[in-house]
């Protein structure tokens, strides 16, 4: 069962498990990639640097799927693109509190909303990024 197959504002649990899976992982995959192209002197310190920003990537995930849905349940309008608006502002904004800078943490949440926004838009208009357009 992916994310989409869970009525939104239901199972925020399962919701939240799917994101938190999903940012780890590309936590993981762009901190490889990090390390790789600014190689740090020691390993103790690679790993400090991947753990670093996978726990990060694996807290924003968490944060995005609970604050989708809790704000869905909350506003009691499930497929309303305003919920992934929150998510991803939320996400943002602990971006901010991480790095200890409101314009990180602001520009972040305008971000991350706009992306979760423009997402769940996609998806319910079923946008399409490669191929013919449909008419």
């Amino acid at each position: 069962m992916g994310y989409w197959d869970i009525p939104e504002g239901t199972d925020c649990l399962q919701k939240t498990w799917i994101t938190t899976k999903l940012a780890t992982t590309l936590g993981l995959v762009g901190s490889a990639y990090h390390i790789v192209a600014f190689q740090p002197d020691t390993a103790a310190e690679a790993f400090r640097r991947a753990g670093n920003v996978t726990v990060t990537m694996a807290a924003m995930g968490a944060i995005f799927g609970m604050g989708t849905c809790l704000t869905a349940q909350a506003r009691e309008v499930p497929d309303d693109p305003l919920n992934y608006f929150v998510g991803g502002c939320a996400s943002g904004i602990f971006m901010g509190v991480k790095t200890h800078s409101a314009t990180t943490g602001t520009s972040a949440c305008l971000a991350l909303g706009a992306l979760g926004y423009l997402g769940k838009v996609a998806k319910v208009e079923k946008w399409r990024l490669i191929g013919p357009p449909e008419l």
